[in-house]
C-alpha cells in the first residue's frame, strides 16, 4: 500500500497515523486462531503479567509461528513504513501484547526509542512501530494512548524502571507527561479489529491497566532502518533481533494463502530458543 501525500503531513505532524480496515475480518480471524497455542508456550519470549499468569507479551512469535511469520513480512505494514523512512528495514521486535480483560497490567509512559537507544545503542531514532489491532479498541479495555507532537522533541531524559512491571522499561518522569500533555493534549486511538497504527520511535506513549471484560490484543512490529542497526547486544534475541537483512515482503493476500511458507526457525520441539 502507498500512503497518500495527506497521510505523510500527518505522521510528520502528528507522530502516529491510523490506518482503519488494513486487514479484513477473515485475516484477523486467522491470526486470533493462533494465539491460544502461543500462549499456552512455556518458553522464555512468552512473558507473564507480574501479579497473574496472564500473557504480558508474546516475543519474537514471527520465528516460531508458521501465521505470524507471514504477517512480519505483509506488504500493508512494511511498505509503510519504508515509505516513511525512505529505506530498507529490519525487524528490530515483534511482539503480541496481551493486556487481557481485568488482568492486563500498566505500561508506563515512555519512548521506545529510549529503550532502543539505551539498552540496544541504536544510533538514531530512525524505527517505529506499526501496530495491529486482534480485538476492537475502546476507552475502557486499556488503549494506547499517545501525545500528539512529542516525537517533535526528540528523546527525552528518562528513568529504567525495573520495578513497576515484569518488564524493564525506560520510561518519561510525570513532570516530563506534564509539560507535554500541556502543549499536546493526550489521545487513544480506538477502533475495530484490523485497524493498523503506525507510530514515531519517540512518541511517547502509555496504556492504563485493562479492568474491563474485553480482552485488548495488539501486534506490534518494531521496524528499523537497514542502516541503523543496533550495535549492542546486551538484551536477548527476542527482544532485539540480530538479523539486519532488508525484509522481502510476500504478496498481499500472503494470510489466506495456505500454500505460502516462511521459515520459522525457533519452532523447536522442546521450547527452547536459539541464540
Amino acid at each position: 500500500m502507498k500512503l497518500t501525500r495527506e497521510q505523510l503531513e500527518t505522521f510528520d505532524r502528528d507522530g502516529y497515523l491510523i490506518l482503519p480496515d488494513l486487514f479484513s475480518t477473515e485475516e484477523i480471524k486467522i491470526l486470533n486462531a493462533e494465539v491460544p497455542s502461543i500462549y499456552k508456550e512455556n518458553r522464555p519470549e512468552v512473558t507473564r503479567e507480574k501479579n497473574s499468569e496472564e500473557v504480558r507479551t508474546a516475543f519474537g512469535t514471527h520465528l516460531y509461528n508458521k501465521t505470524y511469520a507471514k504477517l512480519a513480512k505483509h506488504p500493508r505494514l512494511v511498505g509503510p513504513v519504508v515509505q516513511i523512512l525512505n529505506e530498507q528495514v529490519y525487524m528490530h521486535q515483534f511482539k503480541i501484547n496481551g493486556k487481557a480483560a481485568f488482568k492486563g497490567e500498566v505500561w508506563q509512559w515512555h519512548q521506545d526509542y529510549a529503550t532502543w537507544k539505551n539498552d540496544d545503542d541504536m544510533p538514531e531514532a530512525r524505527a517505529m512501530n506499526i501496530a495491529i489491532f486482534l480485538d476492537e479498541v475502546n476507552e475502557f479495555n486499556g488503549p494506547l494512548m499517545f501525545i500528539p507532537g512529542s516525537h517533535k522533541k526528540g528523546v527525552l531524559d528518562a528513568f529504567h524502571d525495573t520495578s513497576t512491571t515484569n518488564y524493564p522499561l525506560w520510561c518519561c518522569d510525570e513532570a516530563t507527561v506534564t509539560k507535554l500533555v500541556e502543549r499536546g493534549g493526550i489521545v487513544a486511538p480506538k477502533g475495530k479489529a484490523g485497524t493498523a497504527v503506525v507510530f514515531h520511535g519517540c512518541m511517547v506513549h502509555c496504556s492504563s491497566p485493562n479492568l474491563s471484560p474485553w480482552h485488548r490484543k495488539t501486534v506490534y512490529l518494531s521496524l528499523c532502518a537497514v542502516t541503523n542497526h543496533i550495535r549492542q547486544y546486551k538484551r536477548a534475541e527476542y527482544r532485539a533481533h540480530r538479523d539486519f537483512k532488508a525484509i522481502e515482503c510476500l504478496k498481499d493476500d500472503c494470510l489466506l494463502d495456505g500454500s505460502v511458507e516462511v521459515p520459522t526457525p525457533w519452532a523447536l520441539e522442546d521450547n527452547t530458543v536459539l541464540t
